[in-house]
Formats: structure tokens, C-alpha cells, sequence
């Protein structure tokens, strides 16, 4: 008989915990639940993750040999940029508190959640893991920025000073069931879903803002949950990974709309606003090094992936985060 396995999921109630929690439930195979494993998900009425002995109440109370540390304070542009001392120091007590904790219940491997915003505001594409600590993030969220940064160097310094199997992981823009759609604090999918929704519900334009003509590299959370389990099983590394399609799977904001606009079933008036800001025009990431380590992996492909979304939101509407709309 296997072993048994605890794996602890914090922020299991989120995007990417949801898509986990699914395909550990209904896949089989390489990626689905295995013999000895058992997956705990916690939220946030688990226990705060800010204080030291709730941590370490949660770890007494499951024991975890792993962890998959997703639990975040995130926000939007504007969040980000009036609390910046909240993002950075709530994020730095829930990092250390976790690997900490995690370090003196001598948990086998913990794999932590980054993100792209990590990377040097000024630097060169495609961005690749070698990159992170190279200049300033963007100053719009660099207390955020920061607070994720140093998993990276915590995990290095656990691993130098006490041989702990501590790593992480980049995704590129995430979207999926169980997003937050919220249309004062969300990204651009879930936002363009939930517009979309109501230009068709409610008999009004669907204007799109900005030109359309932005690139960014999308990953569906169901191929991004299958890649942490990968992750959390396979990779030997402390380095970072950069979990993302490839360079050419890269799509404008206007083809993102378009698949949304097809999903939902729109057929109203629908425009670019093009007084407003674009953005970055792109922030390529390069997926070579995930490419090395697991050739074969499919993606989802966009359309498909996109529809899903849709789906599952129509259908849980009422439940949604929604902001209450």
C-alpha cells in the first residue's frame, strides 16, 4: 500500500484551488487523485494565515507532508496601487508563516504560487525564470510584487541552510470557472464575461475598453491545476517554473473578446473604446523550460476553454463573485 500523502491547499477556495480540487476529484491518470493521497482545501474560516499561531493550528490540526501554498492578499490595479504596504506586509507574514511552519513540521515539498508581476518592469521578451531578480517591479503594485518575489529567495535560503524542497511556480494570466467577476476588481476574462453577460441581458452595447489590440498568453486553471500536481510530483527543482502557453499561443485582447462575445451568444453592438488606456502591449513569457520537463503536455485550446468559462459561469450566476450586481 502507498504511503499516505496529506496535501494541504491553501487559498483552496480561489481560482486556481477550485481547478485543482476538480481535477484531483474527476481526473485519473497521471494527473488525477493517486493511491495514499489525501487533499485537504482550506479557505480562509480555516484559520488566518496573517498570525503564526493560527498557522501553526491548521499544521497541528492536518499535518501536511505537502503543501500547496496558493493563499493570497490580491486586488486589482487600483487596490494595489492606494495599499501598498498592506499587499507587501500581509503577503510577507502569510509567505513566512507558511514556509516556516511548513519548515518546522518538516513538510516534504511545498509548492508556492508567484506571478508574473514579479518580473522587472523594464526588461527583455521573452521573460524566462533567470529574470525575476534582475530590477524594480512595475511600480503599480510593487509591495505585491515584492511580497511574492521573496518566496523565491526564502525558498533558496531554506533549501541552502536546511535542505527543505521548497519551489515555485509563474503562471501567466490565469481564467476559468470559479473566477472573480467582479467588475470593479477583476481581470480582463472574467470582467469581459460578466459585461458581456449584461450587454445581452439587459439589451445594451458591449464596448470593450481599450483598442483590443494588447497580446497576452492565457492559461485555462484546469491546465494550470494538472501542471501544479505535475509539479508538485515531478519537478526537483528550487527554481521557479514558468507555468504558460507558448510565445506563439499569445492572443490579442480583440480575439479574447471575439471568443467571448461567440460563447455568450451576443449579438448586440459591439465596440473598442479606444479612449482608454491600453496597457502593456505584451508581456511574453517564454514556457521552454516547461517544454523540456513535460514535452507531451496538451493545453486546452482557447475556444474551447473560453466556452467552458462561459458555461460554468451562466450557470452559476446567483453564486458568482460578482459584486452583487
Amino acid at each position: 500500500m502507498a504511503e499516505t500523502k496529506v496535501i494541504v491547499v491553501t487559498g483552496g477556495s480561489g481560482l486556481v484551488g477550485k481547478a485543482i480540487e476538480w481535477i484531483v476529484g474527476n481526473e485519473t491518470g497521471r494527473f488525477g487523485k493517486q493511491e495514499g493521497e489525501h487533499w485537504i482545501f482550506l479557505t480562509s474560516k480555516d484559520g488566518d494565515l496573517r498570525s503564526p499561531e493560527a498557522t501553526r493550528a491548521i499544521f497541528a490540526k492536518y499535518k501536511p507532508t505537502h503543501v500547496v501554498h496558493l493563499a493570497a492578499l490580491v486586488g486589482g490595479l487600483f487596490k494595489n496601487m492606494n495599499y501598498q504596504l498592506d499587499f507587501l506586509r500581509e503577503n510577507l507574514l502569510i509567505n513566512d508563516n507558511v514556509l516556516q511552519t511548513a519548515h518546522e513540521y518538516k513538510v516534504l515539498k511545498v509548492v508556492s504560487c508567484l506571478s508574473t508581476c514579479v518580473f522587472p518592469d523594464k526588461t527583455t521578451y521573452p521573460i524566462d525564470e533567470s529574470m525575476i531578480h534582475n530590477g524594480p517591479p512595475h511600480q503599480s503594485n510593487f509591495g505585491y510584487a515584492y511580497a511574492k518575489r521573496l518566496i523565491d529567495t526564502q525558498n533558496r535560503a531554506y533549501f541552502d541552510q536546511f535542505g527543505d524542497r521548497f519551489t515555485s511556480v509563474i503562471p501567466t494570466n490565469v481564467f476559468g470557472p470559479h473566477d472573480n467577476y467582479d467588475l470593479k476588481d477583476s481581470h480582463v476574462i472574467p470582467a469581459l464575461i460578466h459585461k458581456c453577460y449584461l450587454a445581452k441581458k439587459n439589451g445594451t452595447p458591449f464596448v470593450v475598453a481599450g483598442s483590443g489590440k494588447p497580446l497576452r498568453q492565457f492559461i485555462y486553471s484546469q491546465d494550470l491545476a494538472k501542471l501544479f500536481i505535475w509539479v508538485l510530483r515531478e519537478y526537483e527543482e528550487i527554481d521557479p517554473i514558468i507555468l504558460s502557453v507558448g510565445e506563439k499561443d499569445e492572443v490579442s485582447i480583440k480575439y479574447v473578446a471575439d471568443a467571448i462575445v461567440k460563447a455568450v451568444g451576443f449579438n448586440g453592438n459591439y465596440s473598442f473604446d479606444t479612449t482608454k488606456a491600453d496597457g502593456q502591449y505584451k508581456k511574453t513569457a517564454s514556457n521552454e523550460k516547461l517544454l523540456k520537463n513535460l514535452p507531451d503536455f496538451h493545453f486546452t485550446p482557447f475556444e474551447t476553454a473560453i466556452k467552458e468559462s462561459v458555461t460554468w459561469f451562466l450557470e452559476n450566476y446567483d453564486t458568482a463573485r460578482t459584486g452583487n450586481l
